[in-house]
C-alpha cells in the first residue's frame, strides 16, 4: 500500500465526519495548494494544454492525480500530463462547467469535485484581503486562537518556500483603541508581500472560522518593531530554498594525491 499523502488524510479526516463543515475546509485548502498531475490528451505544445475530459456522471470532468505513480497505476501506460497546483487548476476551469475527478480508483481519497464546488474554490481564492491603515501601540503575547488556526497558519507558511525569514503572531492594540491579532512578516520578499497576505487569509477562511480577522503587517529585521514582535510573538519559521549545488570539473591529472592511472 502507497504512503498517505496530505490529500489522503485530508479526505479521509473529511469522511470521517461528515458534519464537520471545518474538515471539508480544509480538504479544499489541501486540493487548492498541492501540486496534482492533470492528465492530457496530448503532449503540451508551448504553453497550451489540452486536458482529456470525461463524461461522468451529470458532468464532465478532468482527472488529476496527487502522484505521479498514481496517474500512472490509473491509466496504465505512459500519458502526457501537466503538473501545476490546484488552485491553478480551478481556476483554468473556472465557467466551463467541468469539475475535477482526483485520484480516481487509485486512492482513498478518490472523490468528483463537481463544477459548482470548484466554482465556489476558485472563488473563495480569488478573494483579497483588504487594506488598512492604523498604527499598532502596543504588542502582547497572543491569546485565545483557537488551534485549527494555529495549524493552519503553520502548514500554509510552510509552503511559502523563500518568501520571508520568518513571521510572528501577537496580540496587539492600535491607536485607535482596537484590539486584535497580528501576524507580522520579518524580512519579506517585497513582491511576495501580497501574496503572504493572501496565504494568510485562505489559511483564516480555510479554518471555518466565523466573522474571524488576522492582521498582516511587513517589517525589516532592523525595525525596531521586528524586535518586539520576537520577544512577546509565537514565532513561524519560513522554509529557506534549497541552495544549488555548485558542481567542480577537476581535470584528470590535475590532483596531485589522486594520479591518473595509466592502462
Amino acid at each position: 500500500m502507497s504512503e498517505q499523502t496530505p490529500l489522503d488524510r485530508a479526505h479521509a479526516a473529511m469522511e470521517a465526519m461528515p458534519q464537520d463543515d471545518a474538515a471539508r475546509l480544509r480538504f479544499f485548502e489541501r486540493l487548492a495548494d498541492v501540486e496534482l498531475f492533470l492528465l492530457l490528451s496530448k503532449e503540451a505544445e508551448d504553453d497550451k494544454i489540452a486536458p482529456e475530459v470525461f463524461d461522468l456522471s451529470d458532468h464532465r470532468f478532468v482527472l488529476v492525480f496527487d502522484t505521479e505513480a498514481r496517474l500512472s497505476e490509473f491509466v496504465g501506460k505512459p500519458a502526457p500530463y501537466a503538473a501545476l497546483s490546484g488552485r491553478i487548476i480551478a481556476s483554468m476551469l473556472a465557467d466551463q462547467e467541468i469539475g475535477l475527478g482526483v485520484n480516481l480508483e487509485v486512492a482513498p481519497s478518490s472523490i468528483l469535485i463537481p463544477p459548482e464546488a470548484l466554482g465556489w474554490l476558485t472563488e473563495t481564492l480569488t478573494h483579497a484581503p483588504d487594506e488598512i491603515a492604523a498604527r499598532a501601540e502596543v504588542f502582547e503575547s497572543p491569546a485565545g486562537l483557537p488551534e485549527v488556526l494555529l495549524t493552519a497558519l503553520d502548514q500554509k507558511l510552510a509552503t511559502a518556500t523563500g518568501l520571508a525569514k520568518s513571521a510572528y503572531l501577537v496580540g496587539v492594540t492600535y491607536d485607535t483603541g482596537a484590539k486584535g491579532h497580528l501576524l507580522g512578516f520579518v524580512n519579506a520578499v517585497e513582491a511576495a508581500q501580497g501574496a503572504l497576505a493572501k496565504a494568510v487569509s485562505e489559511a483564516l477562511t480555510f479554518s471555518g472560522i466565523e466573522a474571524g480577522a488576522l492582521d498582516v503587517g511587513f517589517f525589516a529585521s532592523s525595525d525596531p518593531v521586528a524586535a518586539q514582535l520576537a520577544r512577546v510573538g509565537l514565532r513561524f519559521d519560513l522554509p529557506e530554498p534549497e541552495q544549488p549545488r555548485e558542481y567542480k570539473l577537476v581535470t584528470p591529472g590535475s590532483d596531485p594525491d589522486n594520479p591518473p592511472k595509466l592502462r
